[in-house]
């Protein structure tokens, strides 16, 4: 039986979270949007600011409440992060909360918010009954600002909230911190299209082994088709050597195009480890597969095609196929 979507959207705010969560629930067909700031209205009608009062600041001002701030007295971004902390804690209870009746309810739910902090929320408990996927959204701080003014002047929150980009900046950097300490995969929002591939990509798990055979100069080529064009993830890397009976085989699981292309340069800018790649292509004749994941299957043939006539897809896939199933696509 299949098992009910609980989709979790953090980020900080002036990102684009709400638009990415709104346009995914469209995509996937999925009635129940809920947005954290509504979860930590019902929380404070219970909790009364004198019991928890970084609860009834904003995300960015909670540590404004703290008691110990002189611990944090040389370190503003860690009084900061504290607050936040503290602020999304009281929200948290009630998050999984809703998780747990969506689910018991076998009701698919898309929930963003900036309360939504990786490994404060258990979404452990959650993975036997739900298909529950996290992510973090990220941009360039000068995205972020310029998203930032213009989300506080439709809402009417100019003036005084627009003083707290650096706070909010401080809690989008905590976020994406946190995610990365806990394998929660962090999207760069560089435009809705975009980033509604990557999760999908994800979500969908709509996958497929591929042989490819190119020179490691030819990675570049493979990254901007992969993942550039189609939005796709690369899960692994399995090289064929000789006189091995399996391949060897590396999880990656890559969907940024921006820290495959860091690992390219890294790899350009010392030579050493790229001559250490290129004796391993060499070893196995250039040759190698990937499982590849993609938004759709639609998107799944032409990435196929594009690869063909790049002149990268193994041509006599048959003679590699020890081990890979090359019809392993999962709608």
């Amino acid at each position: 039986m299949k098992k009910p979507y609980v989709i979790l959207i953090g980020s900080a705010s002036g990102i684009g979270k709400s638009t990415v969560a709104s346009e995914l629930a469209k995509e996937l067909g999925i009635k129940h949007l809920i947005e954290t700031d509504f979860i930590r209205e019902i929380v404070r009608g219970i909790i009364g600011p004198e019991y928890a009062p970084a609860l009834h600041k904003s995300s960015f001002d909670a540590y404004t409440t703290l008691r110990d701030k002189e611990k944090f007295k040389d370190n503003k971004k860690d009084l900061i992060k504290a607050g936040f902390e503290e602020h999304a804690s009281f929200v948290i209870p009630a998050i999984e909360k809703v998780i747990k009746r969506a689910m018991d309810d076998f009701d698919d739910v898309v929930i963003e918010g900036v309360h939504l902090v990786p490994g404060l929320v258990n979404i452990e408990k959650f993975k036997d009954d739900a298909s529950i996927h996290f992510f973090i959204l990220s941009a360039d701080e000068n995205v972020h600002k310029e998203r930032f003014v213009k989300r506080a002047m439709k809402i009417k929150r100019g003036g005084k909230h627009l003083e707290y980009f650096k706070e909010n900046r401080i809690i989008h950097n905590y976020l994406v911190e946190k995610a990365n300490e806990h394998d929660v995969p962090v999207i760069n929002n560089q435009s809705i299209e975009c980033t509604l591939k990557r999760m999908l990509s994800i979500i969908r798990e709509i996958c497929k082994e591929m042989i490819l055979k190119h020179s490691v100069d030819k990675l570049n080529e493979e990254i901007n088709i992969v993942l550039n064009k189609y939005g796709g993830r690369i899960v692994d890397v399995s090289y064929f050597l000789p006189g091995f009976g399996e391949p060897l085989r590396r999880k990656v699981n890559v969907y940024d195009p921006r820290e495959a292309k860091r690992f390219v340069d890294q790899l350009n800018q010392n030579p050493k480890r790229k001559k250490d790649l290129e004796k391993l292509y060499e070893l196995s004749n250039n040759v190698h597969s990937h499982r590849i994941c993609v938004p759709d299957i639609e998107t799944l043939g032409k990435m196929v095609d594009d690869l063909d006539k790049s002149g990268m897809l193994f041509k006599q896939q048959k003679d590699y196929e020890d081990g890979v199933d090359e019809n392993n696509t999962n709608a």
